[in-house]
């Protein structure tokens, strides 16, 4: 059994169609109503077919009172690191301190250069990752006096002023597969954001994931419980009960974030399975 500490989070992942906006937005309303405690978006900003999910969370913020809100993960290449702070922060003000970064490298790199984005290798963009998360949090950190100087490799900051400050400490949740980004993840993060269905072997490679996340962890000199384990779950009708039990007290998931654009669905998540998971699990969370 693997208990990483945490009480245990349900959320939806609704998909943020530019077809049908309204149903997007009552859709999270439905989501808060069932009991949910998150609401998350994907972040394709190069897809039409898709709304812009930054100015989806705001609308969503304003029309919603208690869930927390997250892309889920902001595209990186095309939302630059200094402005992402600002967002964010700005985001967690006007939602009363519910907003949560979930953040990646960055995928389909085509599109990324077709929007007018760096198409980084692979190993450069974990690497730029990094570097964007330790210059959003020191914009930030508004107990430091002058502006940030920051000139990295992939990034700068010359003289950019603090703040504003968020509402809350916001999360950082990283979606991680590879090994570095999963070290990235214990070195950095407070929250770990992979979806089921890209995990080679499902289940099965949660182990080896968790492990390497520890041990990263470890090695910074922090404790492996400072980061919240989430898994998304696409199709709804692989949430039962039964199994998210077996995630979160066989390997440590305390965060489900179920997909499905289906309002009988949502329901079903917050008002029967998520309260039968936690009366199996126990407060505590896996």
């Amino acid at each position: 059994m693997t208990d990483y500490g945490h009480d245990l989070l349900f959320g939806s992942f609704v998909t943020p169609s530019s077809a049908r906006p309204a149903e997007v937005v009552e859709l999270a309303v439905t989501s808060e109503r069932a009991g949910l405690d998150l609401v998350t978006f994907q972040d394709h900003p190069y897809q039409p077919a898709l709304l812009d999910t930054q100015s989806l969370l705001a609308f969503v913020a304003a029309r919603t009172t208690r869930v927390r809100l997250a892309a889920n993960v902001t595209n990186l290449p095309l939302r630059p690191p200094a402005v992402l702070a600002r967002t964010a922060a700005t985001l967690d003000l006007l939602s009363g301190g519910r907003f949560e970064l979930g953040i990646g490298a960055g995928g389909f790199r085509d599109a990324v250069v077709a929007m007018g984005g760096r198409g980084l290798p692979p190993g450069e963009s974990v690497d730029a990752l990094a570097e964007a998360i330790g210059l959003i949090r020191e914009l930030w950190n508004t107990e430091e006096r002058g502006g940030v100087h920051h000139r990295g490799t992939y990034y700068a900051a010359d003289g950019a002023k603090r703040g504003p400050l968020p509402a809350h400490d916001i999360g950082v949740w990283i979606g991680a597969y590879g090994p570095r980004m999963l070290a990235l993840t214990g070195r950095t993060a407070t929250g770990w954001l992979p979806s089921y269905d890209y995990l080679k072997g499902g289940t099965a490679a949660l182990p080896a994931m968790n492990a390497r996340i520890d041990e990263a962890a470890e090695e910074a000199g922090r404790d492996p419980r400072e980061v919240r384990r989430f898994l998304n779950i696409m199709k709804p009708e692989q949430a039962t009960a039964d199994f998210l039990t077996e995630l979160a007290t066989e390997h440590g998931i305390s965060g489900f974030i179920v997909g499905g654009d289906d309002e009988a669905a949502i329901r079903r998540l917050g008002e029967d399975v998520a309260p039968a998971v936690r009366a199996a699990v126990g407060p505590s969370g896996g």
